[in-house]
């Protein structure tokens, strides 16, 4: 929207995604990212971390469920979304202001980690009985990678069923567009 504050934030999660749900049944997954910037210092030869901020997010639907499944306390994170004020008075009576990211975009950094990502299924929403979330999601870190005969990034475009290249219908992806 016109005049919203739209960042991105890289960082760790501070802990595990809350994943809840509103009374009409909408799912909202609740985080905190925290992010410190680092400078290098010449006259030490070192990296300085600066002051971490720590930012409250939340994500909604469908990718709520996929951000409580995927992501764990302790994952790099790239976040974007519209930063949001809040004023409110606490028990004290205190006015206290609040900044607040709604998230449009969540990721994990691959900058020192790896990760293998699952395409959901489009029904999504909350799977029958256990309240798990269906599909999606990314294993992050030390998960054991697929084996070359099971990774189509590991053939040759001409090795793919289909023939591969870029301008060429891929295969697997129902009645989308290859991308």
């Amino acid at each position: 929207m016109s005049g919203d504050t739209v960042i991105t934030v890289c960082g760790n999660l501070v802990e595990d995604p809350e994943l809840r749900f509103t009374p009409s049944g909408v799912a909202v997954a609740k985080f905190r990212v925290a992010s410190t910037p680092r400078t290098f210092d010449k006259q030490t030869n070192e990296w300085k971390d600066g002051e971490s901020l720590f930012l409250p997010c939340s994500v909604w639907r469908q990718q709520a469920e996929h951000v409580a499944e995927s992501l764990t306390k302790g994952m790099r994170v790239i976040v974007q979304g519209r930063l949001k004020q809040r004023s409110y008075e606490d028990r004290e009576g205190v006015k206290r202001t609040v900044f607040e990211l709604d998230v449009e975009e969540v990721a994990p950094s691959l900058k020192n980690a790896t990760a293998k990502v699952t395409k959901a299924s489009k029904g999504g929403g909350q799977a029958q009985g256990g309240g798990q979330a269906q599909g999606g999601g990314f294993q992050q870190g030390g998960q054991q990678r697929p084996a070359a005969a099971d990774d189509p990034w590991a053939q040759p475009a001409a090795a793919q069923s289909g023939g591969g290249g870029w301008g060429q219908q891929s295969q697997g992806y129902g009645d989308e567009p290859p991308f």
